[in-house]
């Protein structure tokens, strides 16, 4: 089985984009690396570069290997860091996912509390890989299947169908869940990847839903549907304040509708680390108070 030594050096080389700037970083002569790196491949089989006078360029396996290595480098490093200070101090680089800027005061005080921890925020709306892209700690909406990650959920509220009474005195509004097909309703994207063309029913089950709006921003799909472009289902704290001024009203209340659900979710582990541990104490009851302020306006 390859070294961790082996690995690091493999990961340099990618990160690097050639052995000899990798050597470099790395205080190794290019032949070294270069040898090493042939080793490697001979003791996994299998090709991971294509070497040319140019560029470096990984195979498949290459790529599938370089996307785990660093999660074990990473490891690794965390690992000899954690023999060295035995303490609870949080210290260290923490990754974090989140989807909107609406978690930026948190990171902030977070910050001031804990300086030896520096903290980096990827904003996006795409559900990321934890293990294979590093990230420490994610904020998930909806039911979280993945079995190697810690769910800690934060709030959970019902959805619920609304749109706007312009929309509604142009189309009529549906009866029956069956009569949505023949509406404009505003499609989420599910993992951040594809449609998910239908609604779920409070008594159980789906109705198929379609639309000119496909989207992961719920602040985009609520502007939309007070704009009159449609039907869309979204968390009734969101929308409160519209259906009491009558900007919005609801729709099919009582036969479609969920459970809406945010977590935090980070990964499944023996040691959890000061850094990730000091967060989510943090965020937790930021989360839970912030949610309630939207419930009450």
């Amino acid at each position: 089985m390859p070294s961790i030594d082996r690995l690091e050096e493999f990961v340099a080389v990618v990160d690097a984009g050639s052995i000899s700037g990798a050597a470099r970083a790395l205080g190794l002569p290019r032949a070294t690396l270069s040898r090493r790196i042939g080793a490697l491949e001979a003791e996994l089989e299998v090709r991971l570069i294509h070497r040319s006078t140019r560029r470096l360029v990984l195979t498949h396996a290459g790529e599938a290997l370089a996307r785990r290595a660093r999660r074990v480098v990473r490891e690794a490093d965390e690992a000899w860091a954690a023999v060295r200070r035995l303490d609870d101090t949080p210290r260290g680089l923490l990754r974090v996912s989140d989807n909107g800027e609406w978690m930026d005061p948190l990171f902030v005080q977070f910050l001031a509390r804990y300086p030896e921890v520096s903290l980096e925020v990827r904003v996006t709306t795409r559900r990321v890989d934890l293990v294979a892209e590093g990230v420490d700690v994610a904020i998930r909406f909806g039911e979280v299947r993945d079995p190697q990650l810690i769910v800690r959920k934060v709030w959970r509220e019902v959805r619920v169908v609304v749109a706007a009474p312009a929309y509604l005195s142009r189309k009529n509004t549906p009866t029956c869940p069956a009569e949505l097909m023949h509406h404009d309703c505003m499609v989420w994207f599910s993992e951040g990847t594809h449609s998910v063309r239908e609604w779920p029913l409070l008594g159980g089950g789906t109705v198929p839903v379609g639309g000119r709006l496909v989207a992961n921003s719920i602040h985009l799909m609520h502007s939309a549907a007070l704009a009159g472009l449609g039907l869309v289902l979204l968390p009734k704290t969101l929308v409160s304040a519209d259906l009491a001024s009558g900007a919005l009203v609801p729709v099919l209340e009582d036969s479609v509708g969920s459970d809406a659900s945010a977590s935090l979710v980070y990964v499944d582990r023996q040691y959890i680390q000061p850094k990730v541990r000091a967060f989510i104490d943090m965020a937790v009851p930021y989360l839970e108070q912030t949610l309630e302020r939207s419930r009450s306006g």
